[in-house]
């Protein structure tokens, strides 16, 4: 087999870039959303480190979403019926 068909056809099945890129846009942006929501409802938090961390999400987008989940975020306890 020729290489020069053989680089076509293994470059042609990977997913290009750019048809990857909104997907992965659409996913960070809904877990920045998730964070906020879960942030400015946390009843865990009272209301200067709820401002606080609101801000942090907010100015920091992914990043801020991201430490918010791994330092402040407590899991909420689970209702009879979930």
């Amino acid at each position: 087999m020729d290489m020069q068909v053989l680089a076509q056809t293994t470059t042609a099945d990977w997913p290009n870039l750019f048809n990857v890129l909104p997907i992965i846009f659409l996913l960070v942006s809904i877990f920045w959303i998730w964070m906020l929501i879960d942030c400015a409802t946390n009843a865990n938090l009272d209301g200067t480190h709820k401002l606080i961390w609101v801000l942090i999400v907010l100015f920091l987008h992914w990043l801020g979403a991201l430490i918010y989940f791994f330092v402040a975020r407590r899991p909420r306890p689970r209702t009879a019926g979930s």
